[in-house]
């Protein structure tokens, strides 16, 4: 267990971590280029308004586990753990800024030039995947003359506080992240937070940046959700307290993990349907929903998305594997596979499918007419075979995990290209072979 934390940039997020990390026993020294900033620090005032920092700083400073300085040199050679918390505004056209994070980064490898010990730099501050390992390792490599993983641990440790509550949250996480260069780095930095509750996650570093930007995202996009739905609500004179009440009660689906993995475009006889319904009342009522309106434009990206990898490789012969709109079931309303092999055959693909629950046999009724108007000629497609699909195909098109389909891949050999959409048993052996292509991962 590091006994001894620095941490550079005492903001928002330095100033709850410093506090809460020396109420938890350690001795936790700050470091910032404001001097007023640290001033009201060694009185004990916390220079940031939120609930509990206040008394929480007031306590640790007098206990002697919270000082501060300006000398950053000093903090890394006395200190086991480095925080970087510096701030990473927005910067010329919305791309990230590095300004502040280059320069403690070069202050804090120029002190580790003169340092024996090991010692782990960990940054707090929010920041896009690829910085660290592009950027900021190869700077304090330049700077202390040392190899980062080898002299010293770099990790990543994405925070999770909100403001107003950052103290809680600190000490109630509901997660904890670490993406590290080592895994004795990883195993340090997590040792700061042992015994609080959440799962932890030992992590690639670009897993690590990538988690906050996820996060913030999916809250802008409940926030944005949630306020189109009051807009649709308040223009038909319903109480959308009332019905999203409703919504928040359902979390097998709506409030769950349920439909958030990466994967092919949505279809089937609702989720189309009724998005266009709702968006078509919106406008009607002369109401804007552009998250609502777009969600169907995004669908069709990932379409798109999927006939490019196919175009790509260049090869002709398709072979496909699973046809209705959702695995395990023979519906072909707005199946987007459906419609993936018919933009293909319309590109001059020589294209066979196999679908077990789809055979032109047992088509009747509704599905039976959705076939002869969409794709008349399915019947010449079709074939009740996968080793005959597998043998037809030089590129692979994977809708289904059924065990046949993954058994009859698994032989296919390396002269096949498997475009995923469903994400096999196996992709995380597959993702790195040239014969494998993932639709998001």
């Amino acid at each position: 267990m590091s006994s001894s934390v620095s941490v550079f940039g005492l903001g928002y997020v330095g100033c709850v971590s410093a506090a809460c990390l020396a109420s938890r026993g350690y001795r936790v020294v700050g470091v910032d280029v404001n001097p007023d900033k640290m001033e009201s620090l060694r009185q004990g005032r916390c220079p940031v308004v939120e609930d509990d920092i206040g008394e929480l700083t007031a306590e640790v400073v007098a206990a002697g586990n919270l000082v501060v300085t300006g000398d950053a040199r000093a903090a890394v050679l006395d200190s086991d753990v480095s925080l970087v918390c510096v701030g990473t505004p927005s910067g010329a056209g919305g791309a990230l800024s590095t300004r502040y994070l280059e320069e403690v980064t070069a202050q804090i490898g120029a002190a580790l030039r003169e340092k024996d010990g090991w010692h782990v730099v960990v940054y707090r501050s929010t920041m896009v995947p690829g910085t660290c390992e592009k950027l900021l390792i190869p700077l304090l490599e330049k700077q202390s003359g040392k190899r980062a993983g080898v002299d010293f641990g770099v990790c990543v440790n994405p925070e999770f506080l909100r403001e107003g509550t950052s103290v809680r949250d600190f000490l109630d996480p509901p997660k904890t992240v670490v993406g590290g260069t080592d895994s004795a780095s990883c195993a340090a930095v997590l040792a700061l937070y042992d015994g609080l509750p959440g799962p932890s996650f030992a992590v690639p570093i670009k897993v690590a940046e990538m988690t906050k930007y996820v996060d913030n995202s999916f809250h802008a996009v409940k926030i944005g959700f949630a306020n189109e739905v009051g807009s649709i609500c308040a223009a038909l004179g319903l109480d959308s307290y009332a019905v999203m009440d409703i919504f928040l009660s359902d979390t097998k689906l709506n409030i769950s993990p349920a439909y958030l993995r990466p994967g092919f475009a949505f279809g089937g006889s609702c989720l189309p349907k009724d998005l266009r319904a709702l968006t078509h009342t919106a406008r009607s009522n002369d109401v804007d929903t552009p998250l609502l309106a777009n969600v169907l434009v995004s669908n069709e990206v990932q379409l798109r998305h999927a006939v490019d990898l196919v175009i790509a490789d260049g090869r002709r012969k398709v072979g496909i594997f699973g046809l209705s709109f959702k695995p395990g079931t023979d519906d072909l309303r707005e199946s987007p596979m459906l419609e993936l092999a018919e933009r293909l055959i319309g590109k001059g693909f020589d294209v066979r499918i196999y679908d077990a629950n789809v055979i032109l046999s047992r088509l009747i009724g509704a599905n039976r007419s959705y076939i002869d108007e969409r794709l008349p000629h399915i019947g010449e497609l079709l074939i009740d075979s996968v080793d005959a699909v597998v043998e037809h195909g030089e590129v692979l098109i994977v809708a289904s995990r059924a065990p046949e389909i993954v058994d009859a891949l698994a032989q296919a050999g390396d002269d096949r290209l498997i475009v995923d959409l469903v994400r096999l048993p196996n992709a995380g052996q597959l993702r790195d072979t040239p014969n494998y292509q993932g639709i998001g991962w």
